[in-house]
């Protein structure tokens, strides 16, 4: 069992062999507890020679590809991840990755979900470069990239409410005081959602208030009136990007058609 100041020391084995560092516990639970696998950590004893742990980082944001989002994707199969955002001026922007893309590769290895891209990435040295199989509107492609240094934090903005639509949400213009309030860019496009009903299909799907809903079925969203016009045109499902905090991740919305 780990116990309140194990937290850094050594997990052993029945045999007496270091399998891990203990990391955590679970207060509520009986004898649960989270290690680093040795493995991963014997990946970084270089680094704590010197005394500092880099990390490597390309600046995307990535989700698991659902069978919802492989069919609006028109993907095969849900391997893979999809990129739901570039970070500006990051090394992924520079290598060209986009917003739907997906990466199911990375240095030859198969990247199978959102936890092997993030370690693999991590584990690679900055200003190195690496290679990612990239699927694109249907077409395969190789894409390079150099690696970055991992950022020290990534700052939540905040949520606001207030106006009026289907879908079971409400939504509204980015006005200047909205925009601060959620700390967007002063020229962020699209609409808030300030309500979202339970048990609809906005509710069911996982939308918040003060999410921000940049496109819909891939065209991007400015205001109301590009809001209303989508919605209009899409009545049983709809493809969303949709900006959270400091990140952005795609949510695929569908008409209850049971009895």
């Amino acid at each position: 069992a780990i116990n309140p100041g194990n937290s850094g020391g050594p997990l052993f084995n029945m045999k007496g062999e270091v399998v891990g560092i203990n990391t955590a516990i679970i207060a509520q639970g009986q004898g649960i507890g989270f290690a680093i696998p040795i493995n991963m950590a014997k990946e970084l004893l270089p680094q704590l020679e010197t005394g500092k742990v880099v990390r490597g980082w390309i600046g995307v944001m990535i989700q698991e590809i659902s069978p919802e989002l492989a069919k609006s994707f028109n993907l095969k199969d849900n391997k893979g991840v999809l990129v739901s955002e570039v970070t500006k001026g990051s090394p992924a922007e520079h290598a060209g990755l986009k917003q739907g893309d997906v990466i199911t590769g990375y240095n030859g290895k198969p990247v199978e979900n959102a936890h092997t891209l993030p370690r693999l990435v991590a584990a690679t040295a900055p200003d190195s470069k690496a290679k990612l199989d990239v699927v694109r509107d249907g077409k395969t492609l190789s894409v390079e990239v150099t690696i970055g240094n991992m950022p020290q934090t990534m700052e939540e903005a905040k949520a606001s409410p207030e106006k009026d639509q289907a879908w079971g949400m409400t939504v509204q213009d980015i006005t200047p005081e909205l925009a601060q309030q959620l700390g967007l860019d002063a020229h962020e496009h699209g609409v808030v959602v300030s309500n979202v009903q339970p048990g609809s299909a906005a509710g069911d799907a996982g939308l918040r208030p003060g999410d921000v809903i940049k496109e819909i079925n891939r065209q991007k969203i400015k205001s109301i009136g590009d809001y209303n016009q989508a919605v209009k045109k899409n009545k049983d499902k709809l493809l969303l990007l949709v900006k959270r905090g400091s990140g952005s991740i795609f949510i695929v919305l569908q008409t209850n058609t049971d009895g």
